[in-house]
């Protein structure tokens, strides 16, 4: 029994049946322990794909994930994906080898300091120097990932602590997670008070509900208290599309009824949210009438970007379940009228505002073909990469749980859709899991189509073809009077003939009146499968509030032809979504 071995046994003590990873030499003991043990060890073609695998992984299960890799450029490969884990508060052990001990600050090969490259982007880094440090740190880094606001914990493992002798270990005991607060009375009361002071009260609703296991919680406060509510992109199935009360997305590439609802609220009720500059438009401008109240685990985020009048600082769940039945009573008693009246708009607008699938074009309109294809495929997963794509999913993709929806939120990361996608299907063998990318994004990690073929995962990728970097295009054209740099894709390769090298059957669309045909032929292949999409250069993400803007400031030409957004010197500074 050596280290290596020893810790096999312990991550399936800690409930891992899954893990994804690249082999090298500094990490060669523990996958020497890996072969015969009852772990599944998905082989990935590279390392940041196994770092977007296991976060897919954890996204969709809201368990954590786990990825490998050996010292030097495997360690640095997973940083993306660390990174990406920890912005969007995803439960992660990543192992890396470590050269041994007596090596290490020699500049020995494949050295590098892995612990300090990733301080910043983890909860926690281990760096082990004896095998005796194993059992501690193999259940705070499980216990750490998982508690309070979850995240990544790395793990940097020397090489001698893999084969020390580990006979006198005992076996691997998990701990327990910490027990999140409950809301104290004081802030409850508080919070009841201003709502029921409010009028044109919203209901903002983000990333924290599902990582808090609030989702019931949530539509039960939703349905009693009959508050217009709207969403974050990592909020997207806290309430299901078609909701009656659920207005949509806000912020840059957000529903109008959303942005209008919340400019002109005089009460936020932000439920696991932390006013992202991307929800928020220009801060200073966003929802000016608005009193807040801010209910959030992480009592950093409350007060951080904007003042809370009330804070509320604990377990989601039980916040939402303490004040469910007295906002109800007080919202239908004193002022209901008025609230009444404020609803009935909210829905109009809705209704007024829907977005429509109609295009004049015999070209294929990427929303209506996501909203067909979501239609067509109700409970499916869908991993997005990052650019216009992602947010026509955002918009038209109907959604019913928010863990169907696995998306870079605050990273922004290209390259994270089939990777991920893969990971949620380990997760979900039965579940119909898509990808859906850009011609940009699916080069990033396109070698992971050989892991889709060597584990046969089902997983039906649409790519969405403008032969271009479509959003970096479309700032180019409204910000930056046209001079268009470096977004061409014009020479992009034939991606039906990469798949088909892959072993992954490929269909190809490019006509609106074949769309249903092919998204039929799509989901009837059984096995992994590509449908490449040939869409409009031209085509653009609207609505779209500009930098710099209040979120009331949106543009869209289809409804506000004469409507020219105004380049100034922060929108040329501003970053596309």
């Amino acid at each position: 029994m050596n280290g290596a071995r020893w810790l096999v046994q312990a991550l399936a003590a800690e409930g891992v049946d899954t893990l994804f990873g690249y082999p090298g030499g500094a990490i060669m003991p523990f996958y020497d322990a890996l072969h015969g043990s009852q772990l599944k060890h998905v082989l990935v073609r590279h390392e940041q794909g196994a770092a977007f695998a296991a976060n897919g992984y954890a996204r969709a299960s809201g368990r954590v994930g786990v990825c490998v890799a050996t010292s030097g450029p495997g360690a640095s490969n997973l940083v993306t994906g660390i990174a990406d884990a920890m912005l969007d508060s995803v439960p992660m052990v990543v192992i890396t080898g470590q050269v041994p001990t007596a090596l290490m600050g020699t500049d020995a090969f494949q050295e590098l300091d892995v612990f300090g490259m990733t301080m910043p982007i983890v909860k926690h880094s281990f760096l082990l120097r004896r095998v005796e440090e194993l059992p501690h740190v193999v259940a705070e880094a499980f216990r750490i990932a998982r508690s309070g606001r979850p995240g990544p914990v790395l793990i940097d493992l020397p090489k001698d602590v893999q084969i020390g002798d580990a006979s006198l270990l005992a076996p691997h005991v998990p701990l327990d997670i910490d027990d999140t607060p409950a809301p104290m009375d004081a802030s409850l009361h508080a919070a009841l008070a201003l709502v029921s002071q409010a009028q044109r009260p919203v209901v903002y609703g983000g990333g924290g509900i599902a990582l808090g296991d609030a989702l019931q919680a949530f539509r039960t406060f939703v349905d009693a208290t009959q508050i217009p509510t709207v969403l974050t992109l990592k909020g997207l199935g806290a309430l299901p599309t078609g909701h009656a009360l659920n207005l949509g997305m806000l912020g840059m590439h957000g529903s109008r009824a959303a942005n209008l609802a919340v400019q002109e609220s005089d009460l936020l009720i932000v439920v696991g949210a932390r006013f992202d500059d991307r929800a928020t438009g220009k801060l200073a401008e966003f929802a000016p009438h608005a009193r807040v109240v801010h209910m959030d685990l992480d009592a950093c985020e409350i007060g951080k970007l904007r003042r809370a009048d009330v804070g509320v600082c604990g377990d989601l769940r039980r916040t939402l379940t303490s004040l469910t039945l007295p906002c109800a009573a007080h919202l239908h008693g004193r002022n209901g009228a008025a609230r009444r009246a404020w609803r009935a708009t909210c829905q109009q607008r809705m209704h007024d505002f829907a977005a429509r699938y109609d295009a004049p074009t015999e070209t294929v309109y990427a929303p209506a073909l996501l909203k067909r294809l979501s239609e067509m495929s109700p409970g499916a997963i869908v991993a997005c990469d990052v650019g216009q794509h992602q947010m026509w999913v955002a918009q038209h993709w109907r959604f019913g749980e928010p863990r169907q929806h696995l998306t870079s939120g605050a990273l922004g990361a290209m390259g994270f859709g089939l990777p991920a996608a893969i990971g949620a299907q380990f997760q979900s063998p039965d579940a119909q899991v898509v990808c859906v990318s850009g011609d940009g994004s699916f080069l990033m990690n396109v070698q992971e189509l050989a892991t889709l073929r060597r584990y046969g995962l089902p997983i039906k990728i649409v790519l969405l073809d403008n032969q271009a970097l479509g959003m970096v295009r479309q700032w180019q054209e409204l910000f930056f009077d046209r001079r268009y740099s470096e977004v061409d894709l014009s020479d992009n390769p034939d991606f039906g003939a990469i798949a088909a090298a892959f072993g992954v059957q490929a269909l190809h669309v490019d006509r609106a009146d074949r769309v249903e045909d092919a998204l039929q032929a799509l989901l009837a292949i059984d096995g992994p499968a590509l449908l490449h999409v040939a869409i409009d250069q031209a085509a653009n993400v609207w609505p779209l509030v500009p930098p710099n803007h209040n979120n009331a400031q949106m543009l869209d030409p289809e409804l506000d032809a004469d409507t020219v957004p105004t380049p100034n010197e922060d929108s040329r500074h501003a970053i596309p979504a």
